[in-house]
């Protein structure tokens, strides 16, 4: 990926230097995975960065015998960088939903770089406590209603990677258990929830392409509470 996509492509690196994303684009290493293939694994000592340039990926934890999905990512969005900035072996692991390409930077360069590039460094712990914030928010949402609860999850993931097309915003459309989790709802109550804003017109289900077409962007924000 050339030095200039890099930056368009990820909001990370919009206020690096150029110097610095001409830098980190020679030393990246690319690489591709199928769905369902685990990306980095729990305990395993964090060794680089990675960011995604194409495809989803869910960030889950393991408990016994079960497993509880923490994040969903997608393009231009990046992960790894907890376990390299505090040198300890990731808390959880990170599995392709779809086919994914991903990009690395190496924990060593990644470092040195933030060190090099203050704006870089600044951006990152933006981006990081805009993160805090979105755990916060759920924290604070864990009494209210299930449909509030997804209403929210449906709105952060749509201000995040919402795709304006025609007369409404698509986005991917996440397998109803990584929905349920991120919602802190169960599945049954995922699924009804969703039948539901289907049956209102609120979202429309395109099977065939893996989307969400998102037909009423404000009464899905009154739902959830934003407006």
């Amino acid at each position: 990926m050339q030095a200039d996509t890099l930056s368009k492509h990820y909001p990370l690196f919009q206020s690096a230097s150029p110097e610095t994303v001409d830098w980190l684009a020679s030393v990246a290493t690319h690489h591709e995975y199928p769905a369902d293939r685990a990306v980095v694994m729990e305990d395993a000592w964090g060794n680089a960065v990675y960011f995604i340039e194409a495809g989803w990926v869910k960030v889950r934890r393991h408990s016994e015998d079960s497993s509880m999905t923490l994040a969903v990512l997608g393009k231009g969005d990046f992960f790894g960088e907890m376990a390299i900035l505090d040198e300890s072996p990731r808390s959880t692991d990170v599995v392709a939903i779809t086919a994914v390409k991903l990009m690395s930077i190496s924990a060593q360069r990644f470092i040195q770089t933030l060190f090099k590039d203050p704006q870089l460094h600044h951006r990152l712990l933006q981006i990081m406590v805009q993160r805090l914030r979105q755990t916060n928010l759920r924290f604070q949402l864990r009494q209210q209603p299930p449909a509030v609860k997804l209403a929210n999850t449906l709105s952060a993931i749509q201000e995040a990677y919402g795709e304006p097309v025609d007369d409404s915003v698509e986005l991917f459309n996440i397998p109803r258990k990584d929905l349920a989790d991120l919602a802190g709802i169960t599945p049954d109550e995922a699924e009804k929830i969703m039948a539901k804003l289907v049956e209102k017109g609120w979202i429309v289900e395109d099977q065939a392409r893996g989307v969400l077409q998102l037909k009423n962007i404000r009464q899905l924000a009154h739902l959830a509470q934003r407006l």
